[in-house]
């Protein structure tokens, strides 16, 4: 799946953040975020994201259960 096609997804799903862990991981959370704001017309398209350059993924994953609030819940590992 194209990450694109998988950002759209994510929104359709509700998901409510993306922590990207890996070689060029900021580079991959800008364009998840570019991809999340569009054209900037629909206020409502809206994911949390962060990037762990020189993390593991269980340090990620660690971050991402440790988030409070709206964006306590699930937390899901998808490997591309």
């Amino acid at each position: 799946m194209e990450l694109d096609s998988m950002v759209e997804q994510f929104l359709a799903d509700g998901v409510a953040f993306v922590g990207v862990v890996g070689e060029d991981c900021s580079r991959v959370e800008d364009i998840i975020d570019e991809l999340v704001v569009g054209d900037g017309t629909d206020d409502g398209r809206y994911i949390l994201t962060s990037s762990h350059a020189g993390e593991t993924i269980d340090d990620a994953l660690e971050f991402a259960r440790s988030l409070s609030n709206e964006y306590a819940g699930e937390v899901q590992l998808v490997e591309l």
